[in-house]
């Protein structure tokens, strides 16, 4: 396909995975979250690369992804984070799934299936999502006694460890107490401690002192933080891994006083040229960027969006770019000529966070591996 796809730097991969292992105490290993496709930069294609790092523990939202990561041959410890039903706790037996055990009913299920069950115990101490409340020591302990559960990690999960706001930090450093409490209470009563997690991408860099055995790390590894102005004000040395590009599938003459695209929602109040798009919001491109909002790069230079985004394309304005011809790439995140655009920078035009936008990339677009000196090439993906 050449219509629209994402890039994957490995080199910046490799960079970033170099820079975090430098921020954690070195009893301390990457466990990354590969959920959501890899925040859409490809599951598959990203374990692959982690894999070859020396990385053996992952973390996924749902069972079905990690049955992808297992069938295309990814090694170690995946992680299930999210709810497992009953009638799919065979997937997690097939194909060596650790689940989370997302509370004390949970685990009595997870038991009851009547096969060794592999499992991380969540604790909940603040977040009140997953987990069983930290106050529970008895139920906690009960799902200790469950004679099928290996309980390989316990986890909570920080509310606001991204926040440098001295209220939050104190929030934070009460539910990190809280999980402490929860493995003082474990081992007075003689259970050996499994291995433990509480950071995620910004408790690496809030909260460093904390020596845990994995750290969770998501947004960071693909060479960003959740907002842009996060991303500069922590002055990580992190490099973007994707950029998203298109082509131009035709150009366009737009008279004066004509409207472009759905709805009439554009007039044109001057002559203008414009470039379609092959890419649109079944792709993962905000529609919230129609209208101006929003621009794409091409040759270097900005050309803003015309009308609403489609489903399948958008129009740009390319008046000033005489340059600009059929079959050309614009970049919708990423560089071109010289001029950037980030993720960070598209999810501020669209008031979301660089999670979302990444996350919310469409399985269409073919992910191509880059790799310095080396043409770009896509990986066969067997699915789930």
């Amino acid at each position: 396909m050449n219509r629209s796809w994402a890039e994957i730097d490995v080199d910046n991969l490799r960079h970033n995975i170099h820079v975090l292992r430098g921020l954690l105490p070195g009893n301390c290993v990457l466990m990354p979250a590969v959920k959501a496709n890899a925040y859409g930069h490809g599951a598959v294609e990203i374990s692959r690369e982690l894999n070859g790092c020396g990385i053996r523990a992952f973390c996924v939202a749902a069972a079905g992804e990690g049955v992808v990561l297992r069938k295309n041959g990814i090694k170690g410890e995946i992680l299930v984070l999210g709810y497992t039903h009953p009638n799919d706790f065979y997937m997690l037996d097939k194909y060596r799934l650790t689940q989370t055990v997302v509370d004390y009913n949970h685990a009595i299920a997870l038991n009851n299936y009547g096969k060794k069950m592999m499992v991380h115990v969540a604790i909940d101490t603040g977040m009140r999502r997953l987990g069983e409340r930290s106050e529970n020591i008895g139920k906690i302990a009960d799902i200790f006694h469950c004679k099928n559960l290996i309980i390989n990690g316990i986890y909570t999960h920080c509310s606001v460890m991204d926040s440098r706001n001295p209220s939050d930090i104190d929030f934070t450093n009460i539910q990190v107490e809280k999980f402490y409490d929860v493995l003082g209470g474990l081992k007075s009563r003689g259970f050996r401690l499994p291995k433990m997690h509480i950071q995620s991408s910004y408790g690496v860099f809030n909260y460093p002192h904390l020596s845990c055995d994995y750290a969770r790390v998501g947004i960071a590894l693909f060479g960003m933080l959740s907002t842009h102005k996060d991303t500069k004000s922590y002055n990580t040395g992190l490099r973007p891994v994707l950029s998203v590009k298109t082509r131009i599938s035709a150009i366009k003459i737009v008279s004066s006083g004509e409207s472009v695209g759905y709805g009439l929602a554009f007039t044109a109040e001057r002559d203008m040229k414009i470039a379609v798009l092959a890419i649109g919001y079944a792709d993962g491109i905000p529609r919230s960027i129609s209208c101006g909002v929003g621009y794409v790069l091409i040759n270097g230079q900005k050309a803003p969006v015309v009308g609403r985004v489609c489903m399948d394309q958008m129009m740009v304005d390319i008046t000033g770019n005489g340059s600009a011809k059929q079959g050309d790439i614009a970049v919708m995140i990423g560089e071109s000529d010289g001029a950037v655009i980030t993720a960070c920078e598209l999810a501020e035009q669209t008031g979301t966070i660089s999670n979302e936008i990444l996350s919310r990339l469409g399985e269409r677009l073919e992910r191509r591996m880059v790799y310095a000196g080396r043409q770009p090439y896509y990986h066969t993906v067997a699915q789930f």
